[in-house]
């Protein structure tokens, strides 16, 4: 990709596909290409027969916008199987300066261990949680520290091995490989965290077709990550089941139900009752993401930080029918852009975050382990 004038990137969603070629030079001179296709990113029962051909459409008009031939791309994408680990290691060090291979060797043997309990899955992501220097928590290191007892709390979010096969298959079919591969609720919490106050506790909640991400950060530190098998679809099913409608018309009655009563006077179905379906999931949806995060039940704690609602999934949930959730006060919506989406995972490939670790791909593991270790020390 470093000889190339546009760096690309795709995000893959269970409902559609963004792709954006950024300008190295000039990002304004940018394009941005999506494709509606419903996709299953499951290890036991996947579905990319009409990724595989929307891929392949992308592509080649990336190539004709960008007079580029694509050989390379960095990849976005959520599923229901991801899911984080945290781990703690510390290690004496008799009171001698602390050194950049020091840390090196932790978070190595920590990745060796998550890699040897976690054979099916991939890491996608190796985040700092903290560090501690004889029993004083750091946000970064400084190799001045003389260190007695060096310990790190580290978060690594992982992915069947199978999903990143299968999709390497596919890309590989156009000639085109996958550079580096990100977690796209995470990549995009991460961009999106800067445009609130570093001292603010703010969960991300990104409500997609069949899933759920939450990301939590509390002050300007990444703590949690989780995924929940439910989304969108599940409202769809629920109008489906108990209105006794197909699919089909479940899907347009949600998308639509406030701004097209037609539909719902041919099917003589209450406007009222289509509310209660709707907004019954959606609070079961918020309230399953609070209680993952470890708040209490009975909601206090939401009073300590700011829930960020995002994600296809949500777009239902405009503003005026915030008042619908018992604890809508503390909600906000996230208005995303397709741009911006993708500008997200452009952003943390140039490293932008100093809590993680970036991983060279395979190709070039005759490197080290480690492209960059730099953003550890002031």
């Amino acid at each position: 990709m470093n000889n190339k004038n546009f760096n690309v990137c795709f995000d893959l969603g269970s409902s559609k596909i963004r792709a954006a070629a950024f300008n190295i030079s000039d990002i304004k001179n940018s394009f941005y290409l999506e494709s509606f296709c419903n996709s299953n990113f499951n290890t036991k029962n996947s579905d990319y027969l009409n990724l595989e051909s929307e891929i392949e459409k992308i592509t080649l008009n990336l190539e004709k916008k960008t007079n580029e031939y694509l050989d390379s791309i960095n990849l976005m994408i959520d599923t229901p199987e991801m899911f984080s680990v945290s781990l703690s290691l510390s290690k004496n060090f008799d009171n001698v300066k602390l050194k950049k291979e020091d840390v090196q060797f932790l978070i190595q043997d920590a990745k060796q261990q998550i890699s040897k309990n976690y054979p099916d899955y991939n890491i996608m992501h190796i985040i700092i949680k903290n560090y501690k220097i004889n029993n004083e928590n750091f946000d970064f290191l400084s190799t001045e520290i003389d260190c007695n007892i060096l310990s790190i709390d580290i978060i690594f979010i992982c992915i069947p091995k199978k999903i990143i096969g299968d999709l390497k298959k596919i890309f590989s079919k156009f000639d085109v490989s996958i550079h580096q591969i990100f977690c796209s609720s995470y990549a995009k919490s991460l961009s999106y965290r800067e445009n609130f106050k570093l001292n603010e506790n703010v969960a991300f909640i990104d409500m997609g077709y069949n899933k759920t991400s939450i990301n939590y950060y509390d002050k300007n530190n990444f703590i949690f990550f989780h995924t929940l098998p439910i989304g969108g679809n599940h409202i769809t099913k629920d109008l489906s089941k108990i209105l006794n409608i197909d699919l089909v018309i479940a899907e347009q009655i949600k998308l639509h139900f406030d701004t097209d009563k037609k539909i719902l006077i041919e099917h003589n179905i209450s406007l009222d009752l289509i509310r209660k379906i709707i907004f019954a999931r959606i609070e079961e949806i918020l309230e399953l993401s609070i209680k993952s995060i470890g708040l209490n039940e009975d909601l206090v704690a939401i009073n300590e930080f700011r829930l960020i609602v995002m994600g296809e999934g949500s777009k239902i949930l405009d503003n005026k029918f915030k008042d619908k959730i018992s604890f809508s006060k503390k909600i906000d919506l996230l208005e995303e852009t397709n741009l911006g989406i993708c500008e997200s995972a452009l952003r943390i490939s140039e490293g932008t975050n100093k809590k993680e670790v970036v991983i060279i791909p395979k190709k070039q593991t005759n490197v080290g382990f480690f492209e960059k270790l730099f953003h550890f020390f002031n």
